[in-house]
C-alpha cells in the first residue's frame, strides 16, 4: 500500500492550473492508494459544481456546498478521466483569506470510502476564525485501517496551542487504535529537531514516525530552508530544510520506503510544502 500526504496550498498557489495538472500527473505515476490533503479550498463566490464532477464523493455531514473550483473535486475528476476509480471526502473547516472555504480531504484510489469520522480539535468553532481546526478520517472498503488527514496549530500559538489540540485528537481516536491500524497524515507544524515540543509529545503518546522506521528513506524535508513564522528552529534547517509533514502509524509495521515528493526532484513542486509518500 502507498500513502501520500500533502499540504496543497491549492488555489493560493501561483500558476494554480498548471500545478493542478502536475499534481494529477504525479499521482498517476506514483499511484498512491490513499491521499491525505490539507489546505484544500474553493472560492466562496464560485458557482456550484456540476453533478458529474461530484462522482465518487462521500458527503460529509454539515458540509458546505461544493463549488466549481473545489480542489479535491477537481483532482478526483481528473483521476476518473484518466481511468482511476477515485472516492473522496472533503471537510470545510474555516474561511481562508476572506474568499475561500478551506479544509482537508482524503482521496482513496481503487477502494470506496465506506464511512467517515470528523471532529474539531481547536477551542474555536468559528468558521470565520483562521485558527479553527478540525480532523477528517475515513475507512475504505476491504480495510479496517483508519486514515486521518490533520493540520495542527503551532506549539507556541497562545490562542490555539498544539498541546491542547493534540490532547483532543489523541483522545478522540483512542478507541480506534484498539481495533486496527490508524494513520495520522498531514502538516503537524512540528519540526522534529526541537526538544520538548510537538514532535516529542506525539512520540511519547506511542505514535510511530514512519519515516524513522522506513527501510529506505531520504532526508525527509518537507519545507525548504526557513519559512515565515519559525524563528526557533535547528540551525541546519536554516540552510537545508525541515520536516513539518508526517505520516504516523499507531502500530509498528514494515515500511518499505519513505520519500519526499512534489519537491522538484520527485515530481514538480506544486505547493509551499513538499509531500510525503510511503510504501508499506
Amino acid at each position: 500500500m502507498k500513502i501520500l500526504t500533502l499540504n496543497t496550498h491549492s488555489l493560493r498557489e501561483e500558476n494554480y492550473q498548471q500545478k493542478l495538472e502536475w499534481f494529477v500527473e504525479g499521482i498517476l505515476r506514483e499511484r498512491p492508494d490513499i491521499i491525505a490533503l490539507q489546505e484544500v479550498n474553493q472560492t466562496t463566490s464560485a458557482g456550484d459544481m456540476a453533478p458529474e464532477m461530484l462522482e465518487g464523493q462521500y458527503p460529509v455531514p454539515g458540509c458546505v456546498r461544493i463549488r466549481q473550483d473545489n480542489h479535491a473535486a477537481q483532482v478526483a475528476y481528473r483521476l476518473r478521466q484518466a481511468g482511476i476509480d477515485c472516492s473522496w471526502a472533503w471537510l470545510p473547516i474555516k474561511r481562508g483569506y476572506g474568499i475561500y472555504d478551506e479544509g482537508v480531504a482524503v482521496l482513496s484510489l481503487g477502494r470506496r470510502i465506506r464511512c467517515v469520522d470528523q471532529f474539531p480539535i481547536s477551542k474555536s468553532r468559528d468558521y470565520e476564525n483562521w485558527r479553527t481546526r478540525a480532523v477528517l478520517g475515513v475507512q475504505v472498503e476491504g480495510l479496517d485501517d483508519w486514515f486521518y488527514t490533520v493540520h495542527m496549530g503551532r506549539w507556541d500559538d497562545e490562542a490555539e496551542r498544539f498541546l491542547e489540540q493534540w490532547k483532543v485528537l489523541n483522545c478522540c481516536i483512542a478507541s480506534k487504535r484498539y481495533c486496527g491500524q490508524v494513520w495520522l497524515m498531514g502538516d503537524f507544524n512540528a519540526p522534529d529537531g526541537i526538544a520538548g515540543q510537538s514532535y516529542e509529545l506525539v512520540v511519547a503518546c506511542g505514535w510511530i514516525d514512519t519515516w524513522r522506521i522506513a527501510a529506505s528513506r531520504d532526508l525527509g524535508y518537507t519545507v525548504p530552508g526557513v519559512i515565515d513564522g519559525w524563528p526557533e528552529i535547528p540551525e541546519n534547517a536554516r540552510t537545508i530544510g525541515m520536516r513539518l509533514d508526517y505520516i504516523w502509524c499507531s502500530r509498528r509495521q514494515e515500511i518499505r520506503s519513505s520519500k519526499a515528493v512534489f519537491n522538484g526532484e520527485n515530481e514538480p513542486v506544486v505547493s509551499d510544502h513538499y509531500g510525503v509518500l510511503i510504501e508499506t
